[in-house]
């Protein structure tokens, strides 16, 4: 089901084609099971019912578009990786090969300079992240396919999927007490102890609000890149629909893609390093890596 309201697309194929084989089975069991549920435990505490919130359960939208999408992301990242791999070879590398090089070293680069060389070992969840989220935003320059970054249910669920990976790191890192003390900042004197206790809520907050904030600025980005190429092309057609939309249109929704995966991926790797202890060193570290962090919400 819709998590939230979210209109004006029109339903690809591949959608259609999907909940018209498997769309009954499975708005037999949200009408038997999620539904009752999320009505009795949640929506009864507000005077509403999941239909409402959700909009209504129909076998054309029990398995939502933006569900199908990004299981088809996930199966073209693995495909494309595969594809670029190819036969690895050292004297005489593909271009794939070589594109694949390049965006391995970027990424590699990116997290050795904001994590240190010890971050390399969150290099596999970082990159997949960086592919994950890439192949998303760029599935709305393939007909018949929308970018499943363009709903919140998806940007959400990556920034919680980033929220759970940095604090797993930090415990791991820290142990559960360090790193909860880490909130209440630089160890400050006992008559001091009041601002001790506002550091730490200010950055409880702060922390629980990243996922949020992670979801919202991709979804808003991709959903605004998305608007204004369906506004433009529609202005003068068909001029607007071949030479716009090529000349114009692509480079921008190109480039609006790239941007917003580095933006996700490289505050990953900031939270990522805010997690971690960082000994005698710890705040020359941690106010790199806040102005790292000021730089990318900028």
């Amino acid at each position: 089901m819709f998590l939230f309201a979210e209109g004006g697309h029109h339903t690809p194929l591949i959608v259609e084609f999907i909940n018209h084989y498997l769309g009954e089975p499975v708005h037999k069991f949200q009408i038997t099971y999620t539904e009752p549920l999320w009505n009795k435990y949640v929506f009864s505490y507000f005077g509403t019912s999941a239909a409402k919130a959700f909009g209504p359960y129909t076998v054309e939208n029990a398995i939502p578009w933006y569900t199908i999408m990004f299981v088809i992301a996930c199966i073209l990242s693995v495909v494309v990786i595969q594809i670029l791999k190819g036969k690895l070879s050292q004297d005489d590398p593909t271009t794939g090969q070589l594109t694949l090089e390049a965006g391995y070293l970027a990424i590699k680069d990116l997290v050795i300079n904001v994590i240190g060389h010890n971050g390399f070992k969150y290099f596999p969840v970082l990159a997949t992240f960086a592919v994950l989220i890439l192949v998303s935003n760029l599935m709305g320059m393939i007909p018949m396919f929308m970018p499943p970054t363009e709903s919140v249910n998806v940007t959400f669920a990556l920034g919680l999927a980033s929220f759970i990976y940095f604090n797993y790191v930090g415990i791991k890192e820290n142990g559960l007490v360090k790193y909860i003390a880490h909130f209440a900042g630089p160890k400050l004197p006992w008559f001091m102890l009041p601002i001790t206790a506002l550091i730490f809520v200010i950055e409880i907050i702060s922390t629980l609000f990243r996922p949020f904030t992670l979801g919202i600025r991709l979804f808003a980005n991709m959903f605004a890149d998305s608007q204004l190429y369906s506004q433009i092309s529609g202005l003068a057609p068909p001029f607007t629909h071949f030479v716009v939309q090529v000349v114009l249109l692509l480079p921008l929704g190109l480039f609006v893609a790239l941007v917003q995966t580095l933006v996700f991926t490289l505050l990953s790797m900031i939270y990522i390093n805010l997690a971690l202890p960082h000994g005698d060193h710890g705040h020359e570290h941690e106010e790199e890596a806040h102005g790292k962090a000021a730089v990318a919400h900028a």
